[in-house]
Parts: C-alpha cells; structure tokens; sequence
C-alpha cells in the first residue's frame, strides 16, 4: 500500500488513516504487537519521521501503546475507546458489571431475533475459539476469545449503535476480566456459553437473554482489585467461586 508523497502533513495523515484501518478492521486486533518503524517504513514508502509521527499520533489519541524495548501494541480500537478505558479505568467494578449486563442481554436478545445464517457460522466459530482458548491455559488468550464471542453475539443483533457502543467499552471490560480471573485459568471458573449460542441458533429471544444475564450476574468484574471502591461480591460465604 505505497503512499503518494505531497506535503509532509498531508502524507502523515494519510499514513495516520491508513495504520488506523488496520487497527478497525482488526488486521491489528487489540494486544497485537504492530510490524516495527522499518517494516512499515517498507511497506508504506515514506520516512521513517513520517511513520513516528503518525505513530505518535495515534498513540496520543489512545489506540496505540509505545513500549519501550518491546514495541508498539493496539490497545484500543477507536479514539472512544482509547477515552472510554481511560475515563472508567477506575470505576466502581459493580457499576461496569451493570452497563456489561444491559448491553449483553439486550444485545442476546436481539441476535436470536435477527441472526442471519453467516451470523450462526461466525457465532459457532467464536464459540470453538473461546473453548480452544481456555483449554490453551493462556489466560491472555482466554480473555481475547472471551471478548470476540459477546462482540460477536452483539454484532448479530445487526443494531449498529448498540454493538459500536459495547465495542468501544470493550477493553474497559477486558481489564476487568482479566483481573477477575488472574495469571491462571482455573478449572472451576470455567462458564460454558454454549447455551447462549444455542438459544440465538434456535431463535428464542427469552432463553438468549437469560443465558446473557446469568453470565454477567456471575461475573466478579475486578470486585477484588485492591483500591477499588467495590471490593465485596454480591456472593455470600462460602457460595462456589463466581466465574468470568
């Protein structure tokens, strides 16, 4: 994708727009690493300044993380959600637990109504994603094939509003995960989402909305994250361990 050379803002803004579609279309998903300053210096043909500052760029606006001696990653899809995970970063995990619940289950609901055949196919394959990912043992894994599948789910409401929203509050949501269930995947936190697939394939709004709310219900959503104003579950002693 070689790029014409004008003047050198208008050029920085053309690579800005063009590493940005990588990010949105999910060339680059989110905690992917991006090619170094010279692979896209070769594959862009500009200068190396140009790459940096349209790098620099888009990490000010949020999508990108520069780390020192390791490289660049995708942290946020969109400018959104680059403000989104900043502005909740420290909110009361219950409260993100409430927002995860009214947009999941209506998202459910609507996927068993309006689903087409490829949305099934994709759902299906998310599913077998989500279970190879526990069964890998990577927690980090786990919690990208976590995400895709309810993003997925939402999707195949075919309301465009509803699933740009929950897509940009995504990464809120994955930190909140990924202190929920730690380094290690545990056996008995595992929660089987098959049911939910199940009730959009079958077209019952009801049971899909149901299955939706009872994931998030037991979800601790980072209740143990130290400093956090909700450091209690809802669960009383010495009920099973609440699962992600």
């Amino acid at each position: 994708m070689t790029l014409s050379s004008p003047q050198r803002s208008a050029l920085a803004d053309q690579v800005i727009a063009a590493l940005r579609t990588q990010i949105t279309s999910g060339e680059w998903p989110v905690g992917s690493r991006i090619p170094t300053e010279p692979e896209l210096v070769e594959e862009l043909g500009v200068a190396r300044n140009t790459v940096r500052e349209a790098v620099r760029a888009l990490a000010h606006n949020g999508l990108l993380d520069i780390r020192q001696g390791s490289g660049t990653y995708v942290v946020a899809t969109s400018e959104l959600a680059g403000v989104m995970q900043r502005r909740f970063a420290d909110a009361d995990p219950g409260h993100v637990a409430e927002m995860r619940a009214a947009l999941e289950t209506s998202g459910a609901r609507l996927a068993a109504l309006r689903r087409t055949e490829q949305d099934l196919a994709q759902l299906d394959a998310l599913l077998a994603r989500r279970e190879a990912a526990w069964e890998s043992g990577d927690a980090e894994r786990f919690v990208e094939a976590d995400a895709s599948l309810h993003l997925g789910v939402l999707a195949a409401s075919h309301n465009d509003v509803l699933t740009a929203v929950y897509a940009d509050l995504g990464e809120v949501m994955r930190d909140f995960l990924r202190l929920d269930i730690g380094e290690e995947l545990r056996p008995e936190a595992h929660m089987d989402h098959a049911r939910l697939i199940e009730a959009v394939h079958a077209g019952d709004e009801e049971a899909a909305a149901r299955e939706a709310a009872s994931h998030t219900q037991e979800w601790r959503c980072g209740s143990g994250r130290k400093g956090n104003k909700a450091t209690k579950s809802p669960r009383t002693a010495g009920s099973p361990a609440e699962r992600p």
